[in-house]
């Protein structure tokens, strides 16, 4: 028998301190609901688990993303609706302008209307916007992550939905004031109508009366008809194709509408600072530049339009919508608005089709997420019933390991009977 050592008792107190443990550990899974709440749980399960949750949270926010961009499509759609509207009506006064019941003071009004539109069409694309993204303007092209890892992802262009690139805007017109050589006075001073005579393919002047005054094959340089050796002419810098132009002979000047290649401007007003070669919108913005005072480009060095020659001053631009001004520009307008009205059907069955898209996308990120947790969850989490039956079990081990330590304490004493 011996005293300095109590084996059963070192016994009794390791194996309760290894179900006190057991029992903690357990105590820990029960009140979290994991299986692994530390790396020593299961190291191999942790690092499982821990993948899988990244791609469960990437999966959610991808299908976030997709939604998103469901918006944005929504968004960009919802615009080209109106767009769609307003080609519409502008076929439908076109349709009207075409028809000779109309006079010109009619087809004057209905060009109004047409105008207008045509300026609300670019107030429509440079203002639809998606977290101050601009969508009809043809600057966007945007990529979607629609996946939980690198390069899952779907790429959106939008196309400029604007009255330029869809055709239904005119040329650059201006006030222009030409020369007037009048030698041989073949010009007196009035008002004359500008005609274009397709059988000859030149443009007339013609006065109050129907008779031609002057002709030009170009539109620049009208040529008196008043005997085939006449010299006297009216030169402008830029075409005068249409309107009207005014002759005063005791200035020598001639006033009409200057007509310029458009190569970009949207339908409105503008103002040419010529002196210091700059053009502003109607909001006083400066949009485009020169660097010798005849060609005009924005800020990306993209042609706006050229003139004939340098002016001075400030001259008022004014872009308009598409020609509805006689029976035979209107009448080509009509099919340059289907082609218009075409270009926007399909920009918009292609954004349905790319909506139609993501809606599957997220249908499927969110079975693919789903079918992840319950794989995480696995790995991851406690079986509650399985863990409170091994609780239990230690339980019951602590509580005997206890009554059994206090039973081998006891057996030392048994030497006190040796000293009796």
């Amino acid at each position: 028998m011996i005293i300095n050592h109590n084996i059963a008792a070192l016994n009794t107190y390791r194996q309760l301190s290894t179900n006190n443990i057991l029992a903690n550990k357990s105590l820990e899974k029960l009140s979290s609901g994991l299986r692994i709440v530390r790396a020593g749980d299961d190291a191999a399960g942790l690092a499982i688990s821990e993948k899988m949750r990244a791609q469960i949270r990437g999966l959610n926010m991808a299908a976030k993303n997709a939604q998103d961009g469901i918006s944005l499509i929504q968004t960009a759609e919802g615009a080209l609706n109106e767009t769609h509207s307003i080609l519409q009506r502008m076929r439908e006064l076109a349709v009207q302008s075409a028809s000779d019941t109309n006079i010109a003071t009619d087809r004057a009004e209905i060009q109004k209307e047409v105008d207008q539109l045509a300026q609300e069409l670019a107030r429509i694309g440079n203002t639809t916007e998606f977290n101050t993204q601009k969508l009809l303007n043809g600057t966007f092209k945007g990529t979607f992550q629609i996946g939980a890892n690198e390069n899952q992802n779907l790429s959106l262009q939008i196309n400029d939905m604007r009255g330029f690139a869809l055709g239904v805007v005119g040329d650059v017109t201006y006030t222009a004031t030409g020369t007037v050589t009048n030698t041989n006075s073949s010009f007196s001073d009035g008002t004359y109508t500008v005609k274009y005579d397709s059988a000859s393919s030149k443009y007339q002047l013609v006065d109050s009366n129907g008779l031609v005054i002057a002709t030009s094959s170009d539109g620049k340089t009208y040529t008196a008809t008043a005997d085939a050796t006449s010299t006297d002419k009216i030169a402008f810098n830029d075409k005068v194709i249409s309107g009207t132009i005014t002759i005063d002979t005791t200035k020598a000047e001639a006033t009409g509408t200057a007509t310029v290649d458009n190569k970009r401007l949207e339908a409105g007003t503008y103002t040419l600072d010529a002196t210091n070669k700059k053009l502003m919108d109607s909001t006083g913005q400066v949009i485009g530049t020169s660097t010798d005072g005849t060609k005009y480009v924005d800020a990306a060095g993209n042609e706006l339009f050229t003139l004939g020659a340098t002016l001075s001053g400030n001259i008022t631009l004014e872009v308009k919508g598409v020609d509805v001004s006689s029976q035979q520009a209107a009448n080509t307008a009509i099919t340059t608005i289907n082609n218009a009205i075409e270009k926007v059907s399909a920009e918009r069955s292609k954004l349905g089709a790319y909506q139609n898209r993501l809606e599957h996308t997220i249908n499927n990120l969110g079975t693919a997420s789903e079918n992840l947790s319950a794989a995480e969850s696995r790995i991851r989490d406690i079986d509650m019933a399985k863990e409170m039956m091994e609780y239990t079990k230690l339980s019951i081990l602590q509580q005997a390991a206890t009554a059994m330590l206090s039973q081998a304490n006891q057996q030392p004493q048994m030497v006190l009977q040796l000293l009796r």
